[in-house]
């Protein structure tokens, strides 16, 4: 079969680092190639390479059996190399044509012009685009507004962008990380098709019952290096965690019966707005106890994110009360919150979670450096911290383990990692987990699941709020469905399946009480 891409012996350093350690790596016309590896492993490097974003210091780029040098990611792009991140690259008050044209704006009569009075031919755009939608069935409208679209119609349009660039490469990172079972399902039939006509996927993932369902080829990394490539056919979710971690990775999280006490959390017809001041979360009543995890499932939109938001003390609670302990922490700031005992994981570690200008031993004390044992008075003990800071490195296994290095630059699984030790690290009353695994590789996954066990076990209330079903199954004593910002259904998790769930936040199960 004709390589469409072809990457020899790559290699990229990068300060006290090598990213890349002389990988190879092939894309045949029309496969979907499955790439696996831990965070940090390096294939964020080698994709970036091939889209232009930076360049090898040693090896050689071939598209099509021809050398390259991309100059950047134009370069790519006229190539025929397309890319859709994880986090969309898309301006949500803008419509999908103006969002798709951008940078790659038609003018009447098919000229170009930098003016800013130069007309765009937007008819024109909003057409080819619809035939795109069309051809692979992608179902989108170009004159829907962004931030009116689910995180799945993002994500097509995402999709169209690169091929409306004429892209015959398309590289899709973590592409399920947000959607709901039958988004994902939808995705893996458009990725059929795009490879049925001809483009070459790449699809970076952690998820490997997923690479296994809708690749043709498998290749995994570790810790800089291509590992191998195998075949969905040649390979078990045993050996792929093998290649991908060094060891097998258990299935499910290893906890024991629950032994459920008092209530520690308790919400009474909880209501949020959203930004735009409308209703988000409507009338949520529930409650948490010690020594038991709590899973709210859903499909992100729904509410989970403005109702962790409202407990936490980022946003404010239009009405209903919220209490911990018996006590009525209701509107309380996020400080307070935190004095009496609730530790937060957020769903976006960058907004919420960390600065990444400090340095890992400051991010490790966000929370408790005005306090002793990290302060007296007014001066912080910097060498307490450091030994706190250390400790934690070790435990929760940050790499790399300096804590002087910024936490901006560590990869995605180590800045999650920065915020689970520092969460987890305290004794908390209430542990609230938003999104704790989303984008992370199943090492990293198996790891902060037990943490999260381990917690429960010691007693404290655990909130897991999830977009991945396999999560909640996985980790919950009892489960709540969110939809439309309601709880339509709680169960116990040992009575529940994945296919129910499924149909549940599909919004199967509105109206049902729990």
């Amino acid at each position: 079969m004709t390589l469409a891409l072809e990457a020899r012996q790559i290699t990229k350093r990068f300060p006290g680092v090598t990213a890349c350690d002389r990988v190879d790596f092939d894309l045949r016309r029309g496969e979907i190639h499955g790439v696996l590896g831990e965070n940090g492993a390096g294939k964020t490097t080698l994709m970036n390479m091939l889209c232009g974003l930076c360049r090898p210091d040693e090896g050689g780029l071939f598209f099509d059996g021809a050398a390259a040098q991309l100059a950047g990611p134009h370069d790519a792009i006229a190539r025929g190399v397309g890319m859709v991140h994880q986090h969309f690259m898309l301006v949500p008050p803008l419509t999908v044509t103006e969002n798709i044209m951008l940078g790659q704006e038609a003018l009447r009569g098919g000229t170009r012009f930098l003016g800013l009075l130069a007309p765009l031919d937007r008819r024109a755009a909003a057409a080819r685009i619809r035939e795109l939608s069309r051809r692979h069935a992608l179902d989108i409208e170009p004159e829907a507004r962004v931030e009116d679209l689910t995180v799945g119609a993002q994500q097509r349009v995402e999709i169209v962008k690169a091929l409306y660039r004429r892209a015959k490469i398309v590289i899709l990172d973590e592409p399920t990380a947000l959607l709901a079972p039958a988004e994902a399902d939808g995705l893996f039939r458009i990725m059929r098709e795009l490879a049925a006509a001809g483009t070459s996927v790449v699809f970076i993932t952690h998820k490997l019952r997923e690479v296994r369902e809708v690749a043709d080829r498998i290749s995994v990394m570790r810790a800089g290096r291509m590992i191998g490539t195998t075949t969905p056919l040649a390979a078990t979710t045993e050996t792929l965690s093998r290649m991908m971690v060094g060891h097998g990775v258990a299935a499910r999280a290893d906890k024991t019966p629950v032994h459920a006490g008092r209530v520690v959390l308790s919400l009474a017809a909880i209501s949020v707005r959203d930004d735009r001041r409308g209703p988000c979360v409507s009338d949520v009543s529930l409650e948490v106890r010690a020594g038991e995890i709590l899973g709210l499932a859903g499909v992100l939109g729904n509410g989970q994110s403005e109702l962790v938001e409202a407990l936490v003390g980022l946003r404010r609670v239009t009405s209903g009360t919220v209490a911990l302990l018996g006590e009525d922490i209701t509107g309380a700031t996020p400080r307070r919150v935190i004095e009496r005992g609730v530790a937060h994981v957020p769903e976006d570690r960058h907004k919420h979670g960390l600065v990444p200008s400090f340095s890992i031993r400051d991010n490790l004390v966000l929370c408790t450096y005005h306090d002793e044992p990290f302060a007296r008075g007014w001066e912080l003990d910097r060498e307490r911290i450091a030994r706190e800071a250390a400790s934690l490195v070790r435990e929760y296994d940050i790499r790399p383990p300096d804590v002087e290095t910024p936490a901006g630059v560590l990869s995605g699984g180590n800045q999650q990692k920065v915020v689970v030790a520092r969460e987890l690290g305290r004794a908390a009353k209430l542990l609230i987990v938003n999104q704790p695994t989303r984008g992370l590789d199943i090492g990293s996954v198996e790891f902060i699941h037990a943490r999260i066990v381990a917690a429960r076990d010691r007693g404290a209330a655990v909130l897991l709020i999830s977009a991945d079903l396999d999560e909640v199954l996985s980790l919950s004593d009892r489960i709540g469905v969110m939809y439309r910002g309601r709880v339509v259904r709680t169960l116990m998790a040992s009575e529940a399946t994945r296919e129910q769930l499924g149909l549940l936040i599909a919004g199967g199960g509105e109206g049902v009480r729990a």
